[in-house]
This record gives structure tokens, C-alpha cells and sequence, in this order.
């Protein structure tokens, strides 16, 4: 009897999880937000919206009208770092649920899921290093029409290619990859120094994987935006993301972190993103979200014979 009730409490336990993870926190948005010191002394600071893994379909009805609240916070650049579909229907969808965000500067990479429709998978692939290292894919989604819409709005395509954008008085030089969890990376068309004469430098792609970060940190890229990982999707209280569904460690699951690579130091921000695949439609302890990232202006450091002197705040960047 005494095995009988801790069974049952171990069932009704894992039934009363699963109902708040996929019944109330998958579609508990949230907007986090964060504070990069990066700009050039004096700048006045720039409202960056990064989007991720919106993971749409039509019927998502709530979520598409979170996203469309978005556009209240008035950012000044959206970055956007794929997976935005997950039916073959979504493009429009998505372009609708954007809105008015479209009119505002913007950059973006595509992941694997707005290339290729999920599919029912086995659940335990996830939790293998990298995801396991087949890819199963499904039909091919409408990625095409996507592209031009986000191009019609002005956005920026980082595909594999370099570019530039003047935000706020700040010239900022970009970089981006195609999803390198799908192997489309071609780091060899925007490898070299990143622009020195840019107020910043800025790299973009969808899934954080560590030959992508070592690269762009050691090209002299300033701050590195990324999704993929779902924040671990399932995150344990007091032990945190399970897998990141890439190389990159457990720690750097979501949010702003540091990268290191060829002597040089980025800022990394993951974002553990909006949506889910709608065969795997739960989260926990990892609620979907938006992040406002703001870029405020880098500490002045100063000369003082031969020593660097850092400012009060303590924080020392590269200039």
C-alpha cells in the first residue's frame, strides 16, 4: 500500500506539471530585459527588441497578439533570430502579428524552422548532445515569402553577408550566419576584423553554436544576439536548463553572458524565445519571452601614465 501511494503521488506530481507547463506557462509571455555597455561614450542609449523561436501557427491567437503589444516599447532595432514558422500557413501570420514593429530598423537569420516543417519526433533525442546529430525534417515551409516581406519592411537579411545600419546616430556593422544547427553557416563569406571604424559591431545568428561565437569574438564583434535554444525549454529549480540543443553549456542557456575567443571578449545574449514546436508544446520553469535589450554608452577609460583608469562603474570593455 505504501508503494502504491508514493506511485500515485508521483503520477498525480508529474500530471499536475505537465498541465501547468502546457496549459499555463507556454503561453505565459514575459518581456525580460537587459543593459549592455557598448556604445561610444556620450552616445545616448538604443532600445534593441530581440525576438526569437516564435514558433507560430494561425490558430496561436494570444501569442499573436503579445507579439503586436510589442510595438509599444518603440524600439529602436528589432533583431530577429529565426524559427519564426511552425505551419505552412504562418508566414502571413507572422507578418501580421510583427505589425507595425516592420517599420522600424531591423536585422535577421532564419532557422531551421523556418525552412523545414516540424515534425513528431522522439522526445529523448532531445535530451542527446546537440539534439542527437541527425536532423529530421519535414516539408519545406514558405521561408521565401517571409524574406520578402521582412525585406519589403525594411529589415536587413544577415544571411551569410555582412552589412551596415545607422541607428540613433550609432553606425553599426553587422554580420550574420544561416542556421548553423542545419550545417548552413558559411563562416568563410564574413570572416575577417570586424569594421574598427563602426561606434559598434554587432553579429547575429539563430542557433549559438561554439565554432559561430569563437569566430565572430575573435573578428572583434562587440555583442552577439542568438536563439535556438528554447532557454532549455524544460529547466530544473536550482539546477537550470537540461540541454541546450547545441554545443554551447547549460549555463549559457538564456540571457547575457560573455564570450571569449582569440583574446578578444564578446557580449552574448540568448534568448529563450516565444514559442515551442507544436508537437512538443510545453515548458517549465522557462517561460516564453521577448528581451528589450539596452545599449547604453561603454565606461571612458582613460590614459594615466601608461595605466588604464576605469570610470566608477567598475566595468572594463574593449574600445
Amino acid at each position: 500500500m505504501r508503494l502504491t501511494r508514493i506511485a500515485f503521488g508521483f503520477a498525480a506530481a508529474g500530471a499536475g506539471a505537465l498541465a501547468y507547463s502546457a496549459g499555463y506557462e507556454v503561453s505565459a509571455f514575459r518581456l525580460r530585459e537587459a543593459q549592455i555597455p557598448c556604445l561610444p561614450p556620450d552616445s545616448t542609449p538604443l532600445r534593441v527588441l530581440h525576438l526569437s523561436d516564435v514558433h507560430l501557427t494561425p490558430s496561436q491567437h494570444l501569442k499573436q497578439e503579445w507579439l503586436q503589444g510589442l510595438a509599444d516599447l518603440q524600439p529602436d532595432l528589432v533583431v530577429n533570430t529565426g524559427d519564426n514558422l511552425a505551419h505552412q500557413e504562418a508566414a502571413e501570420y507572422v507578418v501580421s502579428a510583427l505589425g507595425k514593429l516592420l517599420d522600424v530598423p531591423g536585422v535577421f537569420v532564419f532557422g531551421s524552422n523556418d525552412y523545414w516543417e516540424p515534425v513528431v519526433k522522439n522526445p529523448l533525442r532531445y535530451l542527446l548532445p546537440s539534439g542527437g546529430d541527425k536532423r529530421i525534417r519535414g516539408p519545406r515551409l514558405p521561408w521565401q515569402d517571409l524574406r520578402r516581406a521582412f525585406g519589403d519592411g525594411g529589415w536587413l537579411d544577415l544571411t551569410n553577408s555582412r552589412a551596415e545600419l545607422t541607428v540613433g546616430g550609432v553606425r553599426i556593422a553587422f554580420a550574420g550566419v544561416d542556421d548553423p544547427h542545419l550545417r548552413y553557416d558559411r563562416l568563410d563569406a564574413v570572416r575577417g576584423p570586424a569594421d574598427a571604424s563602426a561606434d559598434l559591431r554587432v553579429a547575429v545568428t539563430h542557433a549559438p553554436y561554439l565554432r559561430v561565437l569563437d569566430a565572430f569574438t575573435a573578428d572583434g564583434y562587440d555583442l552577439i544576439f542568438a536563439g535556438h535554444t528554447h532557454g532549455g525549454q524544460l529547466r530544473v529549480p536550482g539546477f537550470g536548463a537540461l540541454v541546450t540543443n547545441c554545443d554551447l553549456d547549460r549555463r549559457r542557456a538564456r540571457g547575457l553572458h560573455s564570450h571569449t575567443a582569440g583574446g578578444e571578449t564578446a557580449a552574448l545574449h540568448v534568448s529563450a524565445g516565444l514559442g515551442t514546436s507544436p508537437y512538443a508544446p510545453v515548458r517549465f520553469a522557462c517561460h516564453p519571452e521577448a528581451t528589450l535589450v539596452t545599449l547604453i554608452a561603454r565606461p571612458e577609460i582613460k590614459q594615466m601614465n601608461g595605466v588604464q583608469s576605469v570610470n566608477d562603474s567598475g566595468v572594463t570593455t574593449r574600445s
